[in-house]
């Protein structure tokens, strides 16, 4: 007599491999690692449908609150997108082109009034102007954690207090006296200067002397 039929496995044949999987069924395999690895997880996991990207954005959840990184690269992203210029950001926001683009950059706080006028000319919603109006931490040479500036153009500042850093000391020492030049109460003047060879970057800083005090 013929041999009786065999029942059909329900385990996966042993030779299929990962590869051998399709790759929409991918998705699904690992969702049945979630619920247990049986059989009835398995088919039911590979007949669900698989989620488009855009379901997929849709439920993700940020990893953090916004920060005023995340602020200052969207100024930066949308100042590009939008050809905006920093004199028309300073202009709206009625405050001089060096203080507008360093508060814009993260380096000053700004009131409701300003970050509203340059939000609105940038796209920023109400969250992201909010944080225009807090104090926020100084210090920056364009990368995170970097102790010595890499970009070139902001290195030349680097250079010139690593060559005339003690010249200006001995010069403000033997004017004003033993104290420092504040960066606080401070103005900072930026303009291009036509030149024959080559028009030439003029920046003066002001600052108001402030001698150490005995006590």
């Amino acid at each position: 007599p013929p041999p009786p039929p065999r029942r059909p496995s329900s385990q996966p044949p042993h030779n299929m491999s990962s590869s051998a999987v399709p790759t929409a069924v991918a998705p699904a395999t690992a969702r049945v690692a979630m619920r247990g690895s049986n059989v009835r997880s398995f088919r039911r996991a590979v007949a669900a449908p698989v989620r488009s990207v855009q379901a997929k954005r849709a439920f993700a959840v940020h990893a953090g609150p916004l920060t005023r990184n995340d602020v200052t690269e969207t100024i930066v992203f949308n100042r590009m997108k939008k050809g905006l210029t920093w004199a028309s950001l300073a202009e709206a926001v009625g405050k001089s082109l060096p203080w507008t683009t360093s508060a814009l950059l993260g380096q000053h706080q700004m009131s409701a009034e300003q970050a509203k006028a340059a939000g609105d000319m940038l796209g920023l919603n109400k969250d992201e102007q909010m944080l225009l109006t807090y104090v926020p931490y100084k210090g920056s040479f364009g990368k995170p954690n970097e102790l010595v500036p890499t970009d070139p153009l902001i290195y030349r500042f680097y250079e010139m207090v690593m060559v005339y850093g003690t010249t200006y000391k001995e010069m403000i020492h033997e004017e004003f006296g033993d104290g420092i030049m504040s960066a606080i109460d401070f103005d900072m003047d930026f303009s291009r200067l036509p030149n024959e060879n080559g028009d030439r970057v003029k920046i003066v800083l002001t600052g108001k002397y402030l001698t150490y005090k005995s006590f």
